[in-house]
């Protein structure tokens, strides 16, 4: 079996790090950073943190390189989605793709190249150090379902989950994935933009009752959302803050790092996505608006 990974930052190189320890699936990973790549050719790609990992999966910048795949999984930021797909879409003619990314609105985009595509969302996150070597700061579950408008079939989704499963990625099939991805959307809207905005690592946000009353109110908005779309969350998103203090205290979540980097950030896949989602559904989301609005200013002022 083939599976590609495409976009091997933190998040796509934990899948691949561990997919490639597989005897019986060959790991491609497809990224635009031609260091990254040649580190990885050369030296194998390192986790180090949670586990300390040491694979070496088939790197290549060139899309052509990719020979066709039972399985793509998608692990760009938001923004970089469609031009990741459009790169690389004929190498899962008769494939599945799974989007593993933050937020919403992915799926969609992965829906316009691929006839076969799976929701996504997960937990496990981590950073960059160098080139080749990637700190594992928390593990987590994976929850992987049919994509409603082109959905996979579920056979194909349980066979992704129980191979993710033995490689050492907990992740569990759903029929539904809807509920696990927008707990996980609820929890990344409040902690990744209120860290991107105070420059507090999460837990250290958290605590901070200042901070805090914004993060909760954030959450709210997005239940709200939630429960007029119908989606029945996986767990209440204000005990997973709260759960998630003490392990990530000190844990620059993946918004934060961007800004801190004067980078381009996933807002619009986040915030901007319980914003969207509440115009359609008649819900108002003031403090997610706001939120919004106050890291495309942030953005705004970089390029001054």
């Amino acid at each position: 079996m083939r599976i590609g990974i495409i976009g091997c930052g933190a998040v796509g190189s934990l899948f691949a790090a561990h997919l490639a320890g597989l005897d019986e699936v060959e790991t491609w990973v497809y990224d635009v950073s031609q260091a990254h790549v040649d580190a990885i050719n050369a030296n194998g790609l390192r986790l180090t943190g949670v586990g300390d990992v040491l694979a070496h999966p088939k790197a290549t910048t060139d899309p052509s390189d990719l020979p066709a795949l039972d399985f793509g999984i998608v692990a760009t930021k938001g923004m970089h989605t469609r031009s990741a797909m459009e790169a690389t879409a004929h190498a899962f003619q008769a494939g599945a793709v799974c989007s593993v990314q933050n937020g919403i609105g992915n799926e969609e985009i992965i829906a316009e190249y691929s006839t076969a595509v799976i929701r996504g969302t997960t937990f496990p996150a981590g950073r960059l150090i160098e080139p080749g070597v990637v700190q594992w700061d928390t593990a987590g579950k994976t929850s992987i379902g049919p994509f409603e408008p082109k959905p996979a079939t579920m056979d194909q989704v349980r066979t992704l989950a129980d191979i993710l499963t033995e490689a050492g990625m907990e992740t569990v099939a759903l029929e539904d994935a809807r509920g696990a991805q927008w707990t996980k959307l609820i929890f990344n809207a409040a902690s990744n933009a209120l860290c991107s905005l105070t420059q507090l690592p999460h837990g250290r946000a958290a605590l901070n009752p200042e901070v805090r009353w914004v993060m909760d109110g954030v959450i709210e908005e997005g239940k709200a959302v939630a429960a007029a779309l119908g989606i029945e969350m996986e767990k209440d998103p204000a005990v997973l803050l709260a759960e998630s203090i003490e392990v990530a205290l000190d844990h620059k979540p993946s918004m934060l790092q961007d800004v801190l980097g004067k980078g381009p950030t996933e807002i619009d896949q986040l915030n901007g996505g319980i914003v969207r989602f509440g115009q359609e559904v008649g819900i108002d989301t003031p403090l997610n608006r706001a939120a919004y609005s106050l890291i495309i200013g942030l953005e705004a002022s970089w390029k001054l």
